[in-house]
């Protein structure tokens, strides 16, 4: 994670963020002998309480689909329906690794002068993978791809 941020407008709340993604050789060659890689971003917004479990105002999951055809020579990076298509690999990470201007809450879900915590992080889906694959995965650190928790306090 290189840094990431909640920008208040008039729509409401707006989340930037970089990634900072680097393949293993292991992935690498799993993706360009067709496998797919799943990655999911996960964001959390929490009010903290010192008498409950902290309030959590908002909770959402994006899901990233990356595949190569060898046939064109393309890398594909699907988001739900949409996709797009790359020439290169390092193309589809620098997108992918990028979210800007992503609404996250609306301008009232936020109280003004509350301290909030907000927590950011992408990995790679291991579920999402074919089943061989998933128990190499879970006896080898070459199917890792996973950022730790980023967070960050925000004040409206």
């Amino acid at each position: 994670m290189r840094n990431a941020e909640l920008d208040a407008d008039s729509d409401g709340y707006r989340l930037n963020a970089d990634f900072d993604i680097s393949f293993t050789h292991t992935l690498e060659d799993a993706l360009n002998k067709g496998v797919a890689l799943y990655f999911v971003t996960e964001f959390e917004l929490v009010r903290p309480r010192w008498y409950w479990f902290d309030e959590k105002i908002v909770g959402l999951r994006q899901q990233f689909k990356l595949s190569y055809n060898a046939l064109t020579r393309q890398y594909r990076l699907s988001v739900g329906a949409l996709f797009q298509n790359y020439a290169t690999l390092d193309e589809a990470v620098n997108v992918m690794s990028q979210l800007h201007n992503r609404l996250v809450a609306d301008k009232d879900a936020l109280q003004k002068d509350q301290k909030y915590t907000a927590a950011l992080r992408m990995k790679l889906d291991l579920t999402q993978l074919p089943k061989p694959f998933q128990v190499d995965a879970l006896a080898s650190s070459d199917w890792t791809l996973s950022s730790d928790w980023y967070r960050w306090e925000v004040t409206p």
